[in-house]
C-alpha cells in the first residue's frame, strides 16, 4: 500500500474512531497521524474530577475509541500491530496503532457497519429477554478483549446491584463539582460538536426514575410505547487489574460489545456511575462475588416497540481533535 493510500486510510479511520461513546461525551481524546500510524493520547483538559477523580472514565473513554479506530481500519482492509502504553515518560499517550502487511482481523471487520449504528439508547427496553446465546456472545467478545463480562441475571444479586446504583447516584450528587460538571456538559452551546444534548434523554414520565439508571436531567427524547417490565439486562465489565492498562482494556471491551450488541438488534447503554465512587465499586464488586475490578456497566435490550431512531449525539470536527504531526 502507497504512503498516501496508507495516511487517507488512517484519517478516515480516525474520523470513524470519534464515533466512539465518552463519559458524558467529552470526547477526551487527541490523535496524530502520520503517514503509517496514529497516537492515541488523552486529553486532560476534558478530564472531569467531580465526576471521574481518578481518570477511570477518561481511559475507557479512549480505549473505545482505540477499538473503534482498530475496527475501522479492518473495515477499510488493513491490518495493525498496536503498541499500548509506549511511552512510560508520557502517561497521556495510550497506544500508537501502525498498519502493517497482512490480512485486516476478521473478527474487528464484521463490526465495521456498526460503528455508525451505535448510540446510547437511554429510554425504557422492550420486555422482551435478551436471549442466553446474544449473551454469551458478548461475553465471548469482552474475553477476547481481556476483559470479565458478567450478565446480571439472578434476581436477587440483580437487587443488591440496583441498591449499590441507588446509594452511588444519591452519594455522588454531594461530591464537590459533579453537579456543576453535570450541568456544564447536558447544557452545551449551539454547535458545541460534544456533550449530551437533550434530545438524546429521555423525557421522564415517573415510571421510570430508577436513580442508578437515569443518570440526566430530563430531555426531550420519546420514551416509545413499550408496556410491560422492562427486559433488559445490566452486563459488568471487569478487568483482573486496575491499573491503567486494565482500564484502556476496559475501554477495548466497552467498543467491542456495544458494537457487538448492535449487530444483534439490540439496544446499548454505558453507565459508568456506579464504578466512579471508590464504596460503590467495592458493593458492586462484592454484590456480584468477583474477584476482578468493575469497570463499567452497561445496560441491554431490545428497543421499546414504537420507539423512534435515535438521532446521533455531536461529534467535534477531525481538526479539532488532532495533535501536530
Amino acid at each position: 500500500m502507497s504512503t498516501d493510500l496508507a495516511a487517507g486510510m488512517l484519517e478516515r479511520s480516525v474520523q470513524l474512531a470519534l464515533r466512539a461513546p465518552s463519559v458524558h461525551n467529552t470526547q477526551p481524546w487527541r490523535w496524530r497521524l502520520r503517514p503509517r500510524e496514529v497516537e492515541l493520547h488523552s486529553d486532560a483538559a476534558r478530564h472531569l474530577p467531580g465526576t471521574d477523580p481518578d481518570r477511570r472514565d477518561l481511559v475507557i473513554s479512549c480505549g473505545a475509541a482505540l477499538h473503534h479506530l482498530c475496527v475501522a481500519v479492518a473495515g477499510f482492509g488493513g491490518a495493525v500491530d498496536v503498541d499500548r502504553l509506549p511511552d512510560p515518560e508520557d502517561s497521556t499517550h495510550l497506544a500508537t496503532v501502525r498498519l502493517t502487511d497482512g490480512q485486516p482481523d476478521p473478527s474487528a471487520a464484521a463490526l465495521f457497519g456498526q460503528l455508525a449504528r451505535r448510540h446510547s439508547d437511554r429510554r425504557r427496553y422492550s420486555p422482551e429477554p435478551v436471549p442466553a446465546a446474544h449473551l454469551a456472545a458478548l461475553v465471548q467478545r469482552a474475553a477476547q478483549l481481556g476483559a470479565v463480562a458478567v450478565p446480571v441475571t439472578d434476581p436477587a444479586v440483580l437487587t443488591k446491584m440496583n441498591d449499590v446504583l441507588g446509594q452511588a447516584a444519591r452519594e455522588q450528587r454531594h461530591e464537590p463539582g459533579y453537579l456543576a460538571e453535570l450541568l456544564m456538559w447536558t447544557r452545551r452551546y449551539a454547535d458545541a460538536g460534544d456533550g449530551v444534548p437533550p434530545a438524546a434523554v429521555p423525557v421522564r414520565t415517573g415510571q421510570w426514575d430508577e436513580p442508578g439508571l437515569q443518570r440526566f436531567p430530563s430531555g426531550t427524547l420519546s420514551p416509545g410505547h413499550g408496556l410491560g417490565p422492562d427486559g433488559g439486562v445490566l452486563l459488568v465489565l471487569a478487568t483482573p487489574d486496575d491499573d491503567t492498562a486494565a482500564r484502556l482494556a476496559a475501554g477495548e471491551a466497552t467498543s467491542a460489545v456495544l458494537l457487538t450488541a448492535t449487530r444483534g438488534g439490540l439496544a446499548t447503554d454505558p453507565l459508568s456511575q456506579a464504578v466512579e465512587m471508590p464504596d460503590a465499586r467495592e458493593g458492586l464488586r462484592a454484590a456480584l462475588g468477583l474477584a476482578e475490578h468493575p469497570q463499567l456497566v452497561i445496560r441491554l435490550g431490545f428497543p421499546a416497540p414504537g420507539a423512534p431512531p435515535l438521532e446521533p449525539t455531536p461529534r467535534r470536527p477531525l481538526r479539532s481533535v488532532l495533535l501536530p504531526p
